[in-house]
């Protein structure tokens, strides 16, 4: 337990990089761009953890995943796939300069990884790398390296431990910032969330009330024809569906509200 506290303690000295990453990340996303995550073993499926969750909460649908071994890895092993630098080259190579690459390797030095970092930079990509050992190549060649000085695992060589807590705790922060630079939330709500149970609905409701002055009833037929709140709420305004979506990826969520009332 005490490990995990202090894997936990080493994102008090990342976060200025983080943050610097998360700003431009977002400058380049806003240009419609991907969101890329990218690993091998433990490192790349804690990428996939942070990046599935982005559209059920933000509405956030472009993201992307480069994992080592492919779609297999996220539940077995695949020998020998961290090591195909030339592999990664080659995925890395098919981003573009308005995509975001995070790269994610406890050691920093892992082939696959290294090789999708150099690819995706080479073609004018933004590169994230997050690392938990210093000085090491992909903190080195990365736009914005990001250290996460976890030390020693309890169980040597077990980056499943205090390096992943770590990670998965970075990126949470990252993506978290990101969604809340490109307009993605109202205050603190999940404006752009998907409504895909009741709960949700009813939340959603609350917020479509708060957005665009209507009553519950409203808001609920809203949300069950359009299950974004943010496009329900700009719909309740007088705003066709199609120039809502529109609207609110050019402005954000704050934004397109500001526009529409005037």
């Amino acid at each position: 337990m005490e490990a995990q506290f202090r894997a936990l303690s080493a994102l008090k000295a990342a976060l200025p990089a983080l943050e610097r990453a998360a700003l431009e990340a977002a400058d380049r996303l806003r240009k419609g761009g991907h969101l890329v995550y990218g690993g091998a073993g433990t490192s790349g499926r804690m990428g996939v953890l942070d990046g599935v969750e982005l559209e059920p909460t933000f509405g956030f649908s472009r993201v992307r995943f480069l994992l080592a071994g492919g779609k297999e890895a996220l539940w077995r092993a695949v020998e020998g796939a961290e090591d195909r630098l030339e592999e990664g080259l080659a995925l890395g190579g098919s981003l573009g300069e308005e995509d975001v690459l995070v790269a994610v390797a406890a050691s920093g030095r892992t082939p696959f990884t290294l090789g999708l970092l150099r690819g995706a930079k080479a073609r004018g990509a933004l590169t994230v790398a997050l690392a938990n050992n210093p000085g090491t190549p992909l903190l080195e060649e990365a736009h914005h390296p990001v250290l996460l000085e976890t030390g020693p695992e309890v169980i040597a060589g077990s980056t499943r431990l205090g390096a992943g807590t770590a990670q998965k705790a970075a990126l949470n922060l990252f993506s978290t910032l990101v969604m809340v630079r490109l307009g993605r939330v109202y205050g603190n709500r999940m404006a752009r969330m998907r409504v895909q149970n009741e709960k949700l609905l009813q939340r959603g409701a609350g917020m479509v009330e708060e957005m665009a002055g209507v009553d519950r009833a409203q808001a609920l037929a809203l949300l069950r024809s359009f299950p974004d709140p943010a496009v329900a709420a700009l719909v309740a305004l007088g705003v066709p569906s199609e120039k809502a979506e529109a609207l609110l990826e050019e402005k954000g969520v704050r934004g397109a509200l500001e526009e529409v009332r005037g």
